[in-house]
């Protein structure tokens, strides 16, 4: 559709605003401002542009500050105009500002607030749109988008925490690969030629160590760039439906790290679960948001087979029971929410169990990689000094064998 940029005056005040809206001729545009008692002072089509809207995707820590201001502005009886003017001027993220500016026009030129949003997926994904279009429908914008910024507050803590548990082993453990190979590298040759000149067989563990000195002397520089090709091939791999449908089975059935990512879509499922039905949305467009926010192939699948069986008259409970992917303590806090015409406390209550368990994981998994890091740092290491002193420790063995 076309896209007008405009000079209007309001017949009320007589204030001048500049302007664009989309519509789908110049004279439908002009009577669409006339309905709204403005004066066309000037009106023109704008250059068709390629591309996508200004702006594009936002962080979560932006998004929640931009959630939290707007729904403070409006509960204090702010325009949304004036709201959007005012946090595109003080944000510091250009896209943000761009997006908040675009929006703002939109709205401006007549455009519902959540149609604005819908114009920028990348920074508002569909969860926030229904959300904020239920609010607009039932005159609750300001409660929405307070419990919107809750929401996203709780998903931002969640991420945070999981990146803090595991940002200490990965160090460590790129720490460790980077000693074990400067040592294989540069200092045991530095000894292997030591030990050549005493002509003798070495011990075994030693001789071992040498000749994975030599085979990574020779072909590390093939190793890396292979090694960066398979990552860059898995990565490519799971982005495919048949990968991801393979890595979302597989990483939730793993030991440790598979619970805990079993529990983080959980609880982002059942805290968008309670967030939309909250709100007001309707039970099989919460499903269908639902499954494409979990973030696992199967849940979404196990999703999508439940909202048929809810559309055909099973309950929410009954219909998510037939699979095995959500716990039975889930399910039957859904039925006890459901009897109770509370399902979507229960849900929110069910998150915040999630939650806390994941973060006592998290606590604990952290706790128990250190000393296991530290541990395996020092047999990787130890175990490379003694292969190297061990030639040392029976020289005159080496020097002198037995039997001659």
């Amino acid at each position: 559709m076309p896209s007008f940029s405009y000079l209007v005056r309001e017949a009320g005040t007589g204030r001048e605003i500049r302007s664009s809206m989309d519509a789908a001729t110049e004279q439908a545009a002009i009577a669409a401002l006339l309905n709204r008692n403005m004066l066309v002072l000037q009106i023109q089509e704008k250059a068709a542009r390629k591309g996508k809207a200004p702006g594009g995707s936002i962080g979560l820590a932006d998004l929640v500050m931009f959630t939290r201001q707007l729904a403070t502005m409006i509960d204090a009886g702010l325009a949304m105009v004036s709201s959007l003017q005012a946090l595109a001027e003080q944000t510091n993220n250009k896209a943000m500002r761009d997006v908040i500016r675009d929006v703002c026009s939109k709205v401006e030129s007549g455009d519902n607030f959540s149609q604005s949003l819908a114009r920028h997926p990348k920074a508002f994904e569909k969860l926030y749109v229904c959300m904020v279009d239920a609010g607009e429908k039932g005159g609750l914008l300001a409660e929405i988008l307070s419990r919107l910024a809750t929401f996203l507050e709780n998903t931002a803590r969640l991420r945070r925490k999981v990146k803090s548990a595991m940002m200490y082993p990965t160090v460590v453990t790129l720490v460790a690969i980077g000693i074990t190979i400067f040592l294989l590298i540069k200092v045991v040759p530095v000894f292997a030629e030591i030990f050549t000149s005493f002509g003798s067989k070495l011990p075994a563990p030693t001789q071992a160590l040498i000749d994975v000195s030599n085979f990574l002397q020779k072909y590390l520089l093939i190793m890396l760039p292979a090694a960066a090709i398979a990552i860059y091939g898995w990565f490519a791999y799971i982005k495919t439906k048949a990968g991801r449908e393979f890595w979302d089975r597989t990483r939730i059935k793993m030991p440790i790290f598979g619970v805990i990512a079993h529990k983080i879509c959980l609880a982002r499922f059942t805290r968008t679960l309670a967030s939309l039905i909250r709100s007001g949305v309707p039970i099989l467009e919460v499903l269908s948001i639902v499954a494409n926010t979990v973030g696992n192939v199967v849940m979404e699948k196990a999703i999508r087979t439940a909202m048929s069986d809810i559309e055909k008259g099973d309950s929410i409970s009954g219909a998510f029971s037939k699979h095995p992917v959500f716990p039975t303590m889930i399910i039957r806090m859904m039925t006890a929410g459901e009897q109770t015409g509370k399902i979507d406390s229960m849900l929110e209550r069910i998150a915040d169990f999630l939650d806390e368990e994941i973060e006592t994981t998290l606590g604990g998994l952290t706790s128990l990689i250190e000393p296991i890091l530290i541990v395996f740092l020092g047999i990787v290491v130890g175990g490379i000094v003694i292969c190297m002193f061990l030639p040392i420790f029976k020289l005159s063995d080496i020097i002198n064998p037995p039997g001659k």
